[in-house]
């Protein structure tokens, strides 16, 4: 005799699943998604940059650059003469800066 699952394609398997084990699995599911965004927010606010890549994310001059930092415009971070900034502070300034389409 010859099993009647192999002529079954998987799109067309149904379980059944009480509904306290299924309620169970999507809050867990809720969970895990949470916690991933949750990760992957708190990587980005702490990943930092060096500054010629930051000023190139901007698309500005190296004086300019300079004169964003002088004025203190966005924070950064510095040790000898290597410059970091921070992803989030870059996002935030260019969030600030943001100019809305005309509706």
């Amino acid at each position: 005799m010859q099993s009647t699952t192999q002529n079954i394609t998987p799109s067309t398997l149904l379980f059944a699943v009480p509904e306290e084990e299924w309620r169970n699995l999507h809050a867990t599911l809720e969970q895990i998604i949470d916690l991933i965004t949750r990760r992957n927010a708190d990587e980005s606010n702490s990943e930092w940059i060096e500054s010629e890549t930051a000023r190139k994310l901007l698309g500005i001059s190296p004086k300019t650059w300079q004169n964003y930092r002088d004025q203190r415009l966005i924070p950064f971070s510095q040790i000898g003469r290597k410059i970091y900034i921070n992803r989030t502070d870059l996002d935030t300034f260019l969030r600030k800066h943001r100019i809305d389409s005309r509706k």
